[in-house]
């Protein structure tokens, strides 16, 4: 049964005049803080975000999936299940992947440079981690072998959304967002048992402020138009829609410290339906949301949006997963 909202721990650091009512559960996870991805000026006009920094807390991931009594219970590490991670050395993929792999799930990468792969995981056994080299901005680079034996995938590309470093090579919204995420679906096999795709809140907003300003090179609506796709295309689908990602990315470390990553106090989740979340959320969370989505039936065809405030929380512990989600979906 869902939380009464009257049990939810203030949101004291979000200066927000009103916050819609979500469920929400406290995450044991730890990780560090870092700073947006988003233009300063973008923060300020916005005011959705909380400035004030996080404490640092020393607990790691694999400490807490190890002290976790309910993990050798969770169906997620399932020996016949090959998760494919799209993305997976990004801000939230590679804590996807370093996540999975701790808790022994067969895995299979498709990168554009596969050599990061061994930087940030390290030598791994075949049997245990896949890496192919392949690129979903050219559909041609997506060849049927590369998705055979695949149960589930996650995906999590994504791209500035202002002009950078990272648009060089054509790495633009509308061809990571929009055109990748078209391509990688239509090249999955029918037979698949999930797809779980990372976007963003805002992309049915992205006419009103703050929004349009996130919007002005498009990336809310190309997001929206790989929602979109994924949803007519006949998957099974899940949909992750973030705030404001901060802690990481960990993109020069190497596997064990991306278990030991940390989040300070912003643990606890909050979970909403219907694009009315406003906020930050840890990549380490938006991470665990996707793992955990996997199993759940009642979450297919669902999409949710995902913040996190201070507060502990339900760590990896797959029951505590499932009250947020149905809690959400009882708004």
């Amino acid at each position: 049964m869902a939380s009464k909202p009257s049990s939810l721990t203030p949101i004291t650091d979000l200066p927000i005049p009103k916050i819609p009512i979500f469920h929400t559960q406290f995450l044991q996870f730890s990780f560090s803080p870092s700073s947006s991805s988003l233009p300063r000026n973008l923060l300020v006009a916005s005011k959705l975000v909380s400035r004030r920094k996080s404490s640092v807390c020393s607990n790691s991931l694999k400490q807490e999936t190890l002290q976790n009594p309910t993990a050798t219970q969770d169906p997620i590490t399932s020996s016949n299940k090959l998760v494919l991670v799209v993305g997976g050395t990004g801000g939230v993929g590679q804590i996807v992947v370093a996540s999975l792999l701790n808790r022994d799930v067969k895995l299979r990468l498709i990168l554009r440079d596969p050599e990061k792969a061994t930087t940030l995981f390290g030598k791994q056994d075949e049997e245990k981690l896949q890496v192919m080299k392949g690129d979903t901005r050219n559909a041609e680079n997506l060849e049927p072998s590369m998705f055979e034996g695949v149960t589930h995938v996650i995906c999590c590309t994504g791209t500035t959304a202002f002009p950078s470093r990272r648009w060089d090579g054509d790495n633009t919204p509308e061809r990571v967002d929009w055109e990748g995420v078209r391509n990688l679906v239509s090249a999955l096999p029918r037979s698949l048992t999930r797809l779980i795709l990372v976007t963003s809140v805002g992309v049915t907003k992205s006419n009103e402020l703050p929004w349009s300003i996130m919007n002005l090179f498009g990336v809310l609506k190309y997001k929206k138009m790989g929602e979109d796709f994924v949803r007519n295309s006949g998957l099974p689908y899940t949909i992750i829609r973030p705030g404001r990602l901060t802690d990481g990315p960990y993109t020069s470390y190497d596997l064990n410290t991306l278990l030991k990553a940390t989040a300070g106090e912003r643990r606890a989740v909050v979970i909403g339906q219907g694009d009315k979340l406003v906020g930050e959320v840890s990549r380490l969370v938006v991470a665990e949301a996707c793992i955990q989505a996997l199993d759940m039936d009642f979450t297919q065809g669902q999409i949710y949006e995902i913040n996190s405030v201070p507060g502990d929380g339900p760590g990896s512990d797959t029951e505590k997963w499932k009250e947020l989600f149905k809690a959400a979906q009882l708004q």
